[in-house]
C-alpha cells in the first residue's frame, strides 16, 4: 500500500493532470493563468526505481521505456483520474494517507512511487513545445502544493543568523529583564522576539548590523551581491520592529529608507532587484549551509498545484514571471529562538550583541 501526505500525492496529480491538460500554463505574480501564454506538452519523464519512463503526448498517452513503447493510454482516464485525486486530497484531514483506486492505476502504468526517483533533483521533467521560439526545451520542476501547508522557501538556522552590535548603554538587571520578555499564545510560551527589539530600542539603544553568523552564507549572499547582507539585514530587523512580515512590503520599506543611499533619482528598484536576484537563486539551489557557485540545479522552476486544481508554471525560462511569482508569494516569519540560538542579549570583548534570523515561507 502506498501512503502519502498531501505534498507526496500532488506530485502524482500535477503528473495526471498535465497529461489530461495536454499542454502547461504560465502563471503570473498573483498565481493566476497568464492570457494568451501556453505550452503544449510533447512527453513528461519520470525516473522509477524500475527505470526511466516516458508519458508521450499523442492522441493518447503511449508509455515509452527505453524505445519500446508498454501500453497507450487513454487521455480521458488521466482526466478522471487527475480529478478523482484531487477530491480526495481536497477532503482527506489525515497527514497521511492511501487512495487504493489511484494505486491501482499507478502501478498500470508502472508509476509505483509517489516521489520521483532520489537520484533525480526534480520532482518533474516536462518536453514543451515553445512557439514563440520554435524550440523544444526539457524544463524541470519542483511541484509545491497549495493543497497542504505552505512549504518554506529559506529554512532557519544558525546559519541564517544575522548579528547585530548594540551601540549604547544598558544595564545588566535591565538586560536580563528584556531577555526575559515572553509572549503567550493560549497554553504555549515563546520569546516575546519583536518586544524584545523595542525594548533595546526604548533604552536609547541602536541595533547595528555587524555580520551574518555563519562565512558560508555570507559568501553566498556576497557572490549573489556584495550588497546583499546589508540589505538582508535590514528587511530582518523591519520584520522584528515593525508589523510587516510580507517580503513585498519589506522591501519597499527599505526601498523608501534607502539605508545605503542608492540614488534613486531615476527610480532605479535597486533593492526590489537584488532581493528577487535572492530569491530566485534560494528557490533553484543556494542553500545556507553550503557553498554556492551559483550553478543552478537541474529543477529551474516551480509548478504551483492551486486550491482549484489549476497547475501553474513559473520556470527560469521565463524569468521575470518567476521572480515576481517568487516576491509576491512570500513572506518572512519566526522560528524557534531557542533551537537556532537567537533573540537575547548577549556579550562579547565587553560589546553588546544580538541576533535576529531569516526565514522566508511561502504565503500560499
Amino acid at each position: 500500500m502506498i501512503t502519502g501526505n498531501k505534498g507526496e500525492w500532488s506530485e502524482i496529480y500535477a503528473l495526471f493532470k498535465l497529461l489530461g491538460d495536454k499542454q502547461l500554463f504560465l502563471g503570473d505574480k498573483d498565481i493566476e493563468k497568464l492570457e494568451g501564454l501556453v505550452y503544449p506538452i510533447i512527453k513528461i519523464l519520470r525516473s522509477e526505481n524500475n527505470g526511466n519512463f516516458k508519458y508521450s503526448i499523442q492522441d493518447e498517452i503511449i508509455l515509452i521505456s527505453g524505445n519500446e513503447e508498454i501500453l497507450k493510454i487513454p487521455i480521458s482516464e488521466f482526466k478522471d483520474k487527475a480529478l478523482f485525486l484531487l477530491n480526495v486530497i481536497k477532503k482527506n484531514k489525515e497527514r497521511t494517507f492511501s487512495v487504493p483506486e489511484i494505486e491501482e492505476f499507478m502501478h498500470s502504468i508502472n508509476c509505483i512511487s509517489l516521489k520521483a526517483s532520489s537520484s533525480a533533483k526534480t520532482d518533474i521533467t516536462i518536453v514543451v513545445h515553445d512557439q514563440r521560439t520554435n524550440q523544444q526545451p526539457t524544463l524541470g520542476f519542483s511541484i509545491k502544493s497549495q493543497l497542504g501547508s505552505p512549504s518554506t522557501l529559506l529554512n532557519a538556522g544558525k546559519t541564517t543568523n544575522f548579528i547585530y552590535k548594540i551601540n549604547g548603554t544598558i544595564e545588566h538587571q535591565e538586560i536580563s529583564k528584556i531577555n526575559s520578555l515572553i509572549v503567550k499564545r493560549g497554553k504555549k510560551e515563546s520569546a516575546d522576539l519583536k518586544g524584545r527589539v523595542k525594548a533595546i530600542i526604548k533604552n536609547n539603544c541602536s541595533l547595528d548590523f555587524h555580520k551574518a553568523q555563519k562565512p558560508i552564507f555570507s559568501n553566498n549572499l556576497i557572490l549573489i551581491d556584495s550588497l546583499l547582507p546589508e540589505i538582508l539585514s535590514q528587511i530582518v530587523f523591519d520584520f522584528y520592529s515593525s508589523e510587516f512580515s510580507h517580503l513585498t512590503d519589506l522591501v519597499n520599506k527599505t526601498a523608501d529608507k534607502n539605508p545605503l543611499n542608492f540614488d534613486i533619482e531615476n527610480e532605479h528598484k535597486f533593492y526590489e532587484y537584488k532581493i528577487k536576484r535572492f530569491l530566485t537563486d534560494v528557490a533553484l539551489g543556494m542553500m545556507p549551509s553550503k557553498v554556492w557557485t551559483g550553478k543552478y540545479d537541474s529543477t529551474g522552476g516551480y509548478l504551483i498545484i492551486k486550491e482549484n486544481g489549476d497547475v501553474l508554471c513559473y520556470h527560469i525560462y521565463n524569468r521575470n514571471e518567476f521572480e515576481d511569482y517568487l516576491l509576491n508569494n512570500t513572506k518572512l516569519e519566526t522560528a524557534s529562538s531557542t533551537r537556532h540560538g537567537f533573540g537575547e542579549i548577549y556579550e562579547e570583548n565587553g560589546e553588546l550583541y544580538f541576533n535576529l534570523n531569516l526565514q522566508i515561507r511561502f504565503t500560499k
